[in-house]
């Protein structure tokens, strides 16, 4: 790691090395080198974007970006936040950009997307933990791209007052809130954060916006027990989560938490069984599942889905 890295990664820099494990080969990929990537890239380079594909170290960067599909990443490359398992920069981030909005919705003309997935950083520093900026994101975006489906990514906003209710005045398509894993690690994990707090967030946001789609994601590999997924799978439900995504913890750096096993892609596929058995309208849960994986597919698998669910209950 660089020493500049290293610098925005006080947390991470004093964290005992993990050596990293070699990777089955269910999950190794190829080096992406494809024209379509290099066109992304020079995009998202030219109007000064972030991208959680790059930041996140995302094993799918090569095939997404080859159909010109990108998750950016808003309100800079810089988190409030250090949890082990994310390899995105920590430190006290930079002002928020003013042209960013236009600069996202700039950048969706460009790329042409029927769907998009917008997330940030965790900004604790900002007195509403950036909800205003994902809504002028928003707007900016239904301006210049009607017809292009919203899915955001956001924080926790750590009880900001107003952050929720500033989302649901102009929400999105798709509301997405990751649990990332399971209580008991949650102090090891993600210790900035807390699990019924982020609960709490996707219950409120479903409770306000009842017709809109909720989702949720869990990584896996982490020490975690099928028994403790199964329960977190019962939690979100009980909060009318409709869509559930799984994968495989993948470790970035020797700084950042070890991986306790590798999931096989069979267990990939009884989590989502039971998930699909507990109610969820839509589950994809495999080794190389990220939160915004196919997300526009997916999208359109969850309005025929809930279609489906009313027309079954209107019988």
């Amino acid at each position: 790691m660089a020493d500049s890295a290293k610098l925005r990664h006080p947390e991470k820099r004093n964290r005992p090395d993990n050596p990293i494990q070699r990777k089955p080969s269910w999950i190794r990929v190829k080096a992406p080198t494809s024209p379509k990537y290099r066109e992304v890239q020079k995009l998202m380079r030219d109007l000064r974007l972030n991208t959680v594909c790059e930041e996140a170290a995302c094993p799918n960067i090569g095939e997404c970006w080859s159909k010109k599909h990108a998750t950016i990443m808003i309100m800079g490359d810089t988190c409030t936040r250090a949890c082990a398992f994310c390899n995105v920069a920590t430190g006290m981030p930079a002002p928020l950009d003013p042209m960013e909005p236009a600069n996202v919705a700039i950048a969706l003309g460009g790329l042409g997307l029927e769907h998009v997935v917008i997330t940030s950083v965790d900004r604790d520093d900002l007195p509403d933990g950036g909800a205003a900026h994902f809504g002028e994101v928003i707007r900016r975006i239904r301006a210049a791209a009607p017809d292009t489906t919203i899915e955001i990514l956001t924080p926790d906003f750590k009880d900001k007052p107003g952050a929720l209710d500033t989302i649901s005045a102009d929400p999105p398509d798709v509301f997405n809130h990751n649990l990332e894993t399971v209580p008991r690690l949650y102090p090891g994990i993600r210790p900035g954060a807390r699990y019924f707090t982020s609960l709490a967030l996707l219950h409120d946001y479903k409770r306000q916006n009842p017709t809109g789609f909720t989702k949720s994601g869990l990584m896996v590999g982490l020490g975690e027990t099928r028994e403790e997924v199964g329960q977190v799978m019962d939690d979100l439900r009980a909060a009318d989560v409709d869509f559930l995504t799984i994968g495989q913890y993948l470790q970035p750096t020797p700084k950042h938490a070890a991986i306790d096993r590798f999931v096989t892609p069979d267990e990939f596929e009884s989590y989502a069984a039971l998930a699909r058995g507990k109610g969820f309208l839509l589950v994809s849960s495999s080794p190389l599942t990220r939160s915004s994986y196919h997300a526009g597919d997916d999208f359109r698998r969850l309005q025929a889905a809930r279609a489906n669910r009313l027309a079954v209950a209107a019988e």
